[in-house]
């Protein structure tokens, strides 16, 4: 067995279970330390770059999806109202600026209710109920 002198000996440190040689970081695979900041961390996002590029495209071809979708809906709520400048026939407007022309005597409504034949006990009418 070596004597404690002997394991302080430059030859002892040489040797893979001498204790007292100073420790020296290994290089790694890059040429750098790993307790140096990793200089390429900026472009790890390439790493993936075609994972990226195919989500991005899902993403714009989803808008563009309902972009289109939105678009028709909104053509056929316009096919399905009436629009009375777009689908009457053209003679009709002529009718409607003459019917909004009319109006109702300027007499009151106590003056109409006075001169009405109505019966004033006459029960309200309800559609759908027979009396």
């Amino acid at each position: 067995m070596p004597e404690p002198a002997e394991l302080s000996s430059p030859e002892a440190a040489k040797t893979p279970g001498g204790s007292s040689a100073p420790v020296k970081e290994e290089p790694v695979a890059n040429g750098h330390k790993e307790s140096e900041p990793n200089p390429f961390a900026e472009y790890l996002w390439m790493e993936n770059e075609e994972e990226y590029n195919r989500q991005v495209e899902e993403e714009l071809l989803e808008q563009e999806f309902l972009e289109r979708c939105f678009q028709e809906m909104l053509e056929e709520e316009d096919q399905d109202w009436f629009i009375p400048a777009r689908d009457l026939p053209p003679g009709v407007g002529q009718l409607q600026q003459q019917l909004s022309g009319l109006s109702v005597s300027d007499s009151s409504a106590e003056d109409i209710a006075r001169k009405s034949s109505l019966n004033p006990e006459a029960k309200e009418f309800v559609p759908g109920v027979k009396y």
